[in-house]
């Protein structure tokens, strides 16, 4: 009560309600590729083995390439002597294949696998996060 004879009071605020959203109303979201994988369902797990197989297969095909680079060297110096027999700046040729550029020729097929497999895993990120259609 404001007392007699003084300046009057503001008048208390009214109190304002604020309401979300009612839960029945809202609408849930379809089921997506996340939800797939993250309940492991069947869905989730042909996602997974499909990335699990591409890896797998280009880990295949990278040592294809490191078998027969490195494993057919001593194959071409037995089928050719003659090139087993070759110097390069006085160091033979096999010593030269087989003892320095076989490091740079690993590196770059590390270096490869490392990209490619990356270019798999962001293919199946992009494929979950995918909106759904």
């Amino acid at each position: 009560m404001p007392p007699q004879g003084g300046p009057p009071t503001p008048e208390a605020p009214t109190r304002t309600r604020v309401v979300l959203a009612e839960v029945s109303q809202r609408q849930r979201p379809a089921a997506g590729t996340h939800t797939e994988l993250t309940q492991q369902t069947r869905v989730g797990e042909a996602l997974v083995r499909g990335l699990v197989r591409a890896q797998l297969a280009l880990a295949l095909q990278l040592s294809a390439v490191v078998l027969v680079g490195l494993g057919g060297l001593p194959l071409l110096f037995a089928i050719a002597p003659s090139v087993g027999r070759m110097t390069v700046l006085g160091v033979n040729l096999p010593w030269l294949l087989l003892g320095a550029l076989s490091f740079p020729f690993l590196v770059a097929v590390g270096w490869t696998y490392v990209r490619l497999a990356e270019r798999n895993e962001q293919d199946f990120t992009d494929l979950v996060r995918r909106p759904e259609r």
